[in-house]
């Protein structure tokens, strides 16, 4: 088990999101290195396919190309993106040795109806992944919101006091909110 270190006003961490168009065979994945203090200090883009099963690989190599021993945590937007391609947080954790926290924003029922009509064929690997994940626990913010994670490699007790600090309105985490603003812009390239 790692700890966050919650006490350390630089402690740096990369927040990742994704964004994709309708029609596109790639998401486009954003990432940002930033401190706790939200001074950012590093960009990285990577890319996985639609409906695919390569996001979790995107993430250790976009982890891997900043080439950084400063980065403590990392911070992800949904597990489950680009139309079901479906993230290994224990990996991610196991490969890096640092917490992984991924946060969501909406309750649900689950997603196993529309993984066997995504994947009529396959969905059997899908659903696997899927009860990997595990449950997720919410949390209600100091803004009054509710957020919902699963974290690998840390206590529940210190992600709560970390999401709540890094939350600064609303329900999305600043460095989470930065990412997907990034990812966002660009898909207009």
């Amino acid at each position: 088990m790692h700890h966050l270190h919650l006490e350390k006003k630089g402690l740096r961490g990369l927040a990742i999101a994704e964004s994709f168009k309708q029609g596109d065979t790639a998401s486009r994945l954003a990432g940002i290195v930033i401190r706790r203090d939200f001074i950012i200090d590093g960009f990285v883009f990577g890319k996985c396919t639609i409906e695919g099963d390569d996001a979790t690989d995107a993430i250790l190599e976009m982890y891997s190309r900043l080439n950084r021993e400063d980065i403590s945590y990392i911070l992800i937007s949904g597990l489950i993106i680009s139309m079901y391609n479906i993230i290994d947080i224990k990996r991610i954790c196991e490969v890096t040795k640092i917490p992984v926290i991924s946060v969501s924003y909406e309750e649900s029922q689950g997603i196993e109806d529309s993984i066997r009509h995504h994947f009529p064929s396959s969905y059997e690997k899908k659903l696997e992944q899927y009860h990997k994940l595990g449950k997720r626990e919410m949390i209600t913010l100091h803004t009054g919101h509710k957020l919902f994670f699963r974290h690998e490699g840390c206590t529940s007790e210190d992600v709560v006091r970390f999401l709540d600090g890094l939350t600064l309105q609303g329900s999305i985490p600043e460095p989470v909110r930065v990412a997907q603003l990034l990812a966002k812009a660009s898909t207009l390239i």
